[in-house]
């Protein structure tokens, strides 16, 4: 059996930013469309606050996989990434391994080209200032897809750690499309006037509060991936027009949705549709200028395998 391998510098070097906006823009729509079963991950907890996570999917197009990943939130303390592992991909047919990526590398461009994708749709067409709360790998990330996608003027970074967002701003203007970056000395202080915010932390409690929040501002809330944690306040989500990949994975582990729904701030009604409705035309996103907006981005399976078998194709 011939299993082949792509390693992290096989994936930064064939999976760029504009490729895979697109590509997630085509999966999203594709499970919106049937062309994925998608399924629940699973994640067991571990000694020390760590997870280990299995994501499964199977795609019709004749192949099916899984994701395997630790997640150790605390690693970025000794400067390794927060989420590790191998997307597997089997063979539809008769389900034999076909190859392994690494996971790493995939989730963190996957990730920032869907929260991309999403922004493309949700944000307004003339944001300027794009907020960065988190400087680890996924800030890089987004970076990338948003200023691809948008003229940035000004690129605010929050970390915990000052110190790191001011090393994230010196390290990444190359990449930044000609907009400045500073490193703000607070969250309210990032969010304010901000016209896309990305949280991409994982609090367990709201690093963003709703007062901050520009009329029209677009959010993507990325860090918070389970049901006790969060990072937007009650009255942010409440207010706003709220989107996500999966409706599933929203009622089963976002904590940014589910702990004020369970607070009755609102219903399961609250939630307007995925983005594949959204890239479909079947749900309408913003609706006027003024209109938060928020994509709820948990990561799918979907997303991982259509990523891995793109490069295992190339």
């Amino acid at each position: 059996m011939d299993i082949r391998s792509f390693d992290s510098e096989y994936v930064e070097k064939n999976l760029d930013m504009p490729g895979c906006v697109e590509l997630m823009e085509d999966t999203l729509l594709k499970l919106h469309r049937g062309g994925f079963e998608q399924y629940l991950r699973t994640g067991q907890p571990m000694p020390g606050g760590n997870i280990i996570a299995f994501m499964p999917a199977f795609c019709f197009d004749g192949y099916f996989g899984a994701k395997i990943l630790s997640v150790f939130p605390k690693n970025s303390r000794d400067g390794f990434p927060s989420h590790q592992g191998q997307i597997l991909i089997f063979d539809g047919e008769h389900g034999e391994l076909k190859a392994l990526v690494d996971a790493t590398s995939v989730t963190k461009i996957r990730t920032g080209a869907v929260s991309g994708a999403a922004s493309k749709y949700l944000a307004r067409k003339d944001s300027k200032i794009l907020a960065l709360l988190g400087a680890g790998e996924q800030a890089e990330s987004h970076l990338k897809a948003i200023s691809g996608l948008f003229a940035l003027d000004e690129v605010r970074v929050w970390n915990h750690n000052k110190s790191k967002a001011e090393s994230f701003c010196g390290a990444h203007r190359a990449i930044a499309g000609g907009a400045v970056l500073k490193a703000a000395d607070s969250a309210e202080e990032a969010v304010r006037g901000a016209d896309i915010i990305c949280t991409l932390t994982p609090s367990k409690e709201p690093v963003v509060k709703y007062e901050w929040i520009k009329p029209g501002a677009h959010i993507n809330a990325v860090g918070a991936c389970t049901k006790d944690a969060r990072e937007l306040d009650t009255e942010t989500v409440r207010r706003a027009r709220f989107f996500c990949d999966s409706v599933e994975s929203v009622m089963a582990e976002a904590g940014d949705y589910v702990i004020p729904m369970n607070e009755g701030a609102f219903g399961k009604e609250h939630l307007v549709g995925t983005l594949g409705q959204l890239f479909a035309g079947e749900i309408e996103g913003r609706t006027s200028d003024e209109d938060i907006t928020i994509f709820e981005s948990l990561g799918l399976a979907a997303e991982d395998l259509a990523a891995a078998k793109y490069l295992m194709d190339k």
